[in-house]
């Protein structure tokens, strides 16, 4: 788990997590010059669309997840035949997790970890974390920097869907590419000043990558970006089934596989807050 808080490898709910030079590199491909000249609002609108129409979302009460998370390669060192070291790398483990949403704003991540199960909860206001792999057996309230981050959280809407409803504002800052396919790159800038960016498929005008939170490392903010990939619909919306983040400055990409969704089951609040 790399000793960090677990919660920073699950994106904010499609969700949720640009372009910056020690990311994977994508040329600009010529398509992108070809990308119809369109405004903020036909972008959104036509996302909004591709992601399942407006009657779809705000149907949608509950969304629930289910897969693996990669914790990530590691390297360690081992006496060759010769009696010399080598620096060899371990495969990246799976670990099983689940996520609940459930609106306005409450998540619940469980994740498993040699055979304990980690869980972190969010109903809207106040934040908790169990984190029995770390010898933390005690249910811990979030710091003020994660409750500030986790109230600033999109949710599944993402940061287009009502955006202007909800005090954000989108700009269209031009055309990019993003894997080698062609898309609009917008700015959002919430409420509190922050801004955020995403980049939508010229091609589906489905969200393709988004700019995460900085990450703290080494006392040091790394920029973040979220790619989103292998959309399938589920109960009429479309929804990412691999999640990518790419953490500026370091060389493993952290991935997310969903195997299953559950739209509009039912949760029960007490699931958003810690026991009792």
């Amino acid at each position: 788990m790399r000793g960090r808080n677990f919660r920073a490898s699950i994106p904010s709910a499609l969700l949720c997590l640009s372009a910056f030079a020690a990311f994977p590199a994508h040329a600009v491909a010529p398509a992108t010059l070809n990308l119809p000249s369109l405004s903020v609002e036909q972008i959104v609108s036509r996302n909004l669309q591709a992601r399942g129409g407006a009657t779809a979302w705000k149907a949608l009460s509950t969304i629930a997840w289910k897969g693996e998370m990669g914790a990530g390669a590691s390297s360690y060192e081992a006496v060759t035949a010769k009696g010399t070291l080598e620096r060899r790398t371990r495969a990246e483990k799976q670990l099983p997790f689940s996520f609940e949403f459930k609106r306005p704003n409450k998540s619940r991540l469980e994740l498993q970890f040699n055979g304990q199960t980690a869980v972190q909860v969010f109903d809207g206001s106040h934040g908790y974390k169990y984190r029995p792999f770390m010898n933390r057996t005690d249910w811990e309230a979030y710091s003020a920097a994660e409750l500030a981050q986790a109230s600033a959280e999109p949710g599944v809407d993402g940061y287009l869907i009502d955006y202007a409803a909800k005090g954000r504002k989108v700009e269209l800052e031009g055309r990019d590419s993003v894997e080698n396919q062609a898309a609009y790159k917008l700015k959002v800038t919430l409420p509190g000043g922050q801004v955020r960016h995403v980049w939508v498929d010229g091609r589906t005008f489905l969200e393709t990558k988004i700019e995460g939170a900085p990450r703290k490392l080494d006392n040091t903010l790394h920029p973040v970006a979220l790619y989103l990939r292998d959309y399938k619909p589920e109960q009429g919306l479309m929804v990412p089934h691999t999640l990518e983040t790419a953490v500026q400055g370091v060389a493993q990409t952290e991935k997310i596989s969903i195997e299953s969704v559950a739209v509009n089951k039912g949760l029960d609040d007490a699931r958003f807050t810690k026991p009792k």
